[in-house]
C-alpha cells in the first residue's frame, strides 16, 4: 500500500504490487545500462519509502551540489542520505537554506544560451531557492511557475531532449512562463495534456534515446518526429507514488 498521500496521484486505498515495482526499477535501471549510461544505486533507508524518487534529493551541475531541503516531513531525512552519497564522489555539497526538491523542480540545458538552469515553483519549491540555487551553483535560473496541482513538480512537465532543447507541456505552467518558455526554446517538442498526465514528459534523454513512460504513446511518436528514440518502459507501480522514469534517476553533472 502506499504509506502516506502528499501528491495528487497517491491513494493510500490503492493496492501496490511490491514484487512488480521492483521488476519495473530493474527494468528501467537495465534499460539506462544497456543504452550505454552508468548507474549508481542510493541504497534505500528503512522509513523511507519515497527515496525509490532519486531525482529529489539534490541537484549537480559541474560537480557542485545544491541538496535539497523537502516540503513534507515524510521525506525530509532522505536529504542526508544524497548528502553522503555525494561526499563520497568528493564533489562540493551545499546545505539549501530554502526549500527545494532537487531535481524535481529545476534542470540544465548546458547549450542553452550559454548554459541556463529552468527551475518550477509553485508547489513544492520556494521561488527563494532558484536566487539560492544561482548563487551555488553560478549558472543563470529561469523561474517558471507551475498552476497545475496534478503537475506538482517541473519534472512531470518539462525535461531537456538534448542539451539545447526540451519537450514541455504549456498547460502545466503560468501564462508568463509559457511565453518565456515559447521565447527560449521556439523548437521545442510540445506535449499534450495526456502526454503530461500519463507522465510521459517525466523522462530521461542523452540527446537520442528518450526513455519514457510506456503509458506516453503520443509523446513517443511526436518524438519520434523530431529526431529523437523512444524507449518506453513501464513503471506502473511507481506511478502510484506519483513519480515516473525521471523521478527514480538523479543525474550526475561531474
Amino acid at each position: 500500500m502506499v504509506e502516506y498521500a502528499i501528491n495528487p496521484w497517491m491513494d493510500t486505498n490503492a493496492p501496490v504490487d511490491t514484487e512488480l515495482a521492483v521488476k519495473q526499477w530493474e527494468g528501467l535501471r537495465e534499460t539506462l545500462v544497456r543504452l550505454g549510461h552508468t548507474v549508481h544505486v542510493l541504497l534505500p533507508e528503512i522509513g523511507l519509502p519515497d527515496m525509490v524518487y532519486a531525482a529529489n534529493g539534490a541537484f549537480s551541475v559541474d560537480g557542485v551540489v545544491y541538496g535539497a531541503k523537502f516540503k513534507y516531513p515524510q521525506r525530509a531525512a532522505e536529504a542526508a542520505a544524497h548528502r553522503r552519497f555525494y561526499e563520497t564522489l568528493g564533489w562540493r555539497y551545499h546545505l539549501a537554506s530554502e526549500t527545494n526538491e532537487g531535481e524535481g523542480d529545476f534542470t540544465y540545458l548546458p547549450a542553452a544560451h550559454g548554459g541556463l538552469i529552468l527551475a518550477g515553483h509553485g508547489f513544492r519549491t520556494e521561488v527563494a531557492a532558484h536566487a539560492e540555487a544561482q548563487e551555488v551553483l553560478g549558472r543563470p535560473v529561469i523561474s517558471l511557475r507551475l498552476t497545475d496541482p496534478r503537475i506538482y513538480h517541473l519534472d512531470v512537465a518539462l525535461q531537456p531532449l538534448d542539451d539545447a532543447n526540451i519537450a514541455y507541456y504549456p498547460g502545466a505552467f503560468s501564462e508568463s512562463a509559457q511565453k518565456v518558455l515559447a521565447q527560449l526554446f521556439p523548437d521545442a517538442v510540445v506535449a499534450t495534456e495526456e502526454d503530461a498526465l500519463t507522465f510521459g514528459l517525466n523522462l530521461v534523454s542523452d540527446g537520442r534515446n528518450v526513455v519514457l513512460n510506456s503509458e506516453a504513446t503520443g509523446l513517443a511518436a511526436s518524438l519520434r518526429s523530431a529526431g529523437y528514440v523512444p524507449v518506453p518502459v513501464e513503471l506502473s507501480e511507481l506511478k502510484k507514488g506519483g513519480g515516473s522514469v525521471k523521478c527514480c534517476v538523479a543525474e550526475l553533472r561531474g
